[in-house]
């Protein structure tokens, strides 16, 4: 009888408690705290349960990530009164390649050559429609030459040496 009234206050504190038992409606990947001068906030990431407090002054919306997102351009502009083009040979080269431009050169005109790592192996300055680059003197690899004016870059090219 002790057993059976046991058994009994068991269940029925089991189901009492499932009743007023709350879990986590999401599995979180990290969170924390923030503070500042206009007040503090706790936050969590990868939520997805919402809810909305709105106010006359403020509105919150808890549980939904806020993106905050700033854009920038960095782009290359070529002179607009004349458009250069360069191409370059052999590639893959030996012993040196030659630099070739479309049209007179209205501008002072350098080529840079760097190995992978980004390290700038040799500068060269360019004076004609074409130019040669000496590339004996390097080991075998892949390289890039960067063609700039005193304006802005012009072109990278990848150059292979064997």
């Amino acid at each position: 009888m002790l057993n059976m009234k046991v058994q009994i206050s068991a269940i029925l504190l089991l189901c009492l408690g499932l009743t007023s038992l709350h879990a986590q409606e999401a599995t979180i990947a990290t969170g924390g705290n923030a503070s500042g001068n206009g007040g503090s906030v706790s936050y969590s990431v990868g939520q997805v349960v919402w809810t909305i407090i709105a106010d006359t002054n403020f509105s919150v919306t808890q549980g939904v990530q806020q993106p905050y997102e700033i854009y920038f351009s960095a782009g290359i502009q070529e002179p607009r009164d004349h458009i250069i083009h360069c191409t370059v040979y052999p590639n893959p080269t030996n012993d040196f390649l030659v630099l070739k431009f479309d049209g007179a050169l209205q501008s002072h005109y350098s080529g840079s050559v760097f190995d992978l790592s980004g390290k700038l192996l040799q500068t060269i300055r360019i004076f004609g429609e074409q130019t040669l680059v000496p590339m004996k003197n390097l080991p075998q690899a892949t390289y890039f030459l960067k063609v700039t004016s005193d304006k802005a870059e012009i072109q990278t090219f990848k150059i292979i040496k064997n």
